[in-house]
């Protein structure tokens, strides 16, 4: 049987297009952290997004999550880096829970919070400029 590593110990991660955001987690009151800012420094659209997974996870297990969240997010825009942390944040406490309810309710609020965004940039083709991009035809 594999040894169970601390939720402390592990860093959890997430994409959103080209954003990437890591979280640790560490015993606390349950605060955020986006990049070393408290969270109530944000925005009032970004606060909202980032405690979104925080607060279906307390209507659904009833109880406050006893962690702080330190997120670092980067590359990516602002938004997208802010996509990617609640999607972080919503992992983390689907693996601090392991509550199969849980997971169908993220799903059925919005699948993005707990599924990674699978577009990529596209590949260019053999003999021409871009991915898209066709060679012009001249009728002169």
């Amino acid at each position: 049987m594999a040894k169970q590593i601390p939720i402390e110990k592990k860093i959890f991660s997430g994409k959103r297009k080209n954003a990437i955001a890591k979280v640790r987690v560490k015993k606390g009151e349950g605060n955020i952290f986006y990049n070393k800012l408290p969270y109530k420094e944000l925005g009032l659209f970004h606060r909202l997004a980032l405690i979104e997974p925080i607060r279906i996870y307390e209507r659904e297990m009833g109880e406050i999550p006893s962690f702080d969240f330190y997120i670092k997010t980067m590359s990516g825009g602002r938004e997208a880096q802010i996509q990617a942390a609640r999607l972080t944040i919503a992992r983390v406490l689907l693996e601090i829970s392991g509550s199969e309810t849980l997971r169908k309710v993220f799903l059925k609020y919005d699948r993005n919070i707990i599924v990674q965004d699978s577009r990529r940039r596209e590949a260019y083709k053999p003999g021409d400029s871009k991915a898209r991009a066709k060679r012009q035809k001249s009728y002169r």
